[in-house]
């Protein structure tokens, strides 16, 4: 305290900081004044250090936070402006696969600790699936030998169905990815390395700049380890088709939404623009030639001409149906004047 001021707890700290590092009591005169100077640096920086630092999450907070924000629909105002909770989940799910496995650039095992995070947290968000569920009949013996048929509450049926495969592919993508822990036949070099140490590499071009530079030997990968890969290669690319035919089949069961319908165009040659709508519609319609000419050199450009292509489909689809509905209904009517 110097001249009535008040100390403030991060005054406490500091000062406590530099009197422990500084060496011997306050004010006891003892070392040299460079020896002062730099046991004040060093406490200085550990004060910046220990003070600096966030407290760490327990998994209780973690998990409490994730429910929050699927309970509020992403939305953590609480100004009722969220997303449904099926979409805040389905955000939830992709979000953390796409943090962990963005971070696997190289054919090794996952990092113990990441896919501790992976399997953990990919747990907690699954839970919320096992109280999503259906009313299904069931027959119940009464203590005097009457039975009763009850209805009861089970895991939806596509739920039960498809989540335990999609976790099986999943421990079979990390079962795949730790197979490549003994390989020794090629290695991965940093971009920094000199010339060389990049000999021999396999050079990414400026589209996947981000991607880990690979070093095989000068007479390149033997005959075994080529078939190994292609092997795993294979695997790998089931476990995308099963997973893709699961994503196919859940969407085919899906109502399209009211609000997306609302948002297409009147017809599909609006959505697909006069050049795709020309070549989609001519007498001799040759789909490679058609493809050759559209703009896909970019993966936007491909999901944009992707979803102008699912859009003019549900729109010619709804035309169809609406058509067919309008003339069973001329049909009845019909029946019914005759009668």
């Amino acid at each position: 305290m110097i001249s009535g001021e008040e100390s403030t707890p991060g005054d406490d700290q500091v000062s406590s900081c530099s009197k422990e590092d500084a060496g011997g009591e306050p004010g006891d005169g003892r070392g040299s004044h460079w020896a002062f100077l730099r046991s004040d640096r060093i406490s200085r920086s550990s004060c910046i250090e220990t003070t600096s630092k966030k407290p760490i999450k327990t998994d209780m907070e973690l998990m409490k936070e994730k429910f929050a924000k699927l309970l509020l629909g992403e939305d953590m105002s609480g100004g009722g402006k969220g997303v449904p909770s099926a979409l805040a989940l389905s955000n939830a799910i992709t979000n953390l696969a796409a943090s962990v496995f963005s971070e696997q650039r190289k054919l090794e095992p996952m990092p113990d600790d990441r896919k501790t995070r992976w399997k953990k947290e990919i747990d907690w968000l699954l839970s919320v699936t096992d109280n999503i569920v259906e009313m299904v009949p069931k027959i119940q013996q009464t203590s005097n030998g009457i039975q009763l048929e009850i209805m009861t509450t089970q895991q939806r049926t596509d739920l039960h169905a498809k989540i335990p495969v999609l976790r099986k592919l999943d421990a079979m993508l990390l079962d795949y990815l730790e197979n490549f822990k003994d390989q020794n036949e090629f290695r991965y070099v940093s971009k920094d390395s000199d010339e060389s140490e990049k000999a021999n590499t396999v050079q990414r071009n400026d589209e996947k700049w981000w991607l880990p530079i690979v070093k095989v030997p000068p007479e390149g990968l033997s005959v075994v380890s080529r078939k190994w890969l292609e092997f795993q290669k294979e695997s790998v690319h089931k476990i995308f088709k099963a997973a893709m035919a699961i994503n196919a089949q859940v969407l085919s069961a899906m109502e399209i939404p009211e609000n997306y319908i609302e948002s297409l165009p009147k017809n599909g040659r609006e959505s697909l623009g006069d050049v795709l709508y020309k070549g989609i519609t001519v007498e001799s319609f040759d789909p490679e030639q058609l493809l050759s000419t559209l703009d896909m050199s970019t993966e936007h450009k491909t999901v944009e001409l992707k979803n102008r292509i699912e859009a003019s489909v549900v729109i010619w689809k709804r035309k169809m149906h609406n058509k067919e509905k309008s003339s069973l209904s001329s049909s009845v009517s019909l029946e019914k004047r005759e009668i």
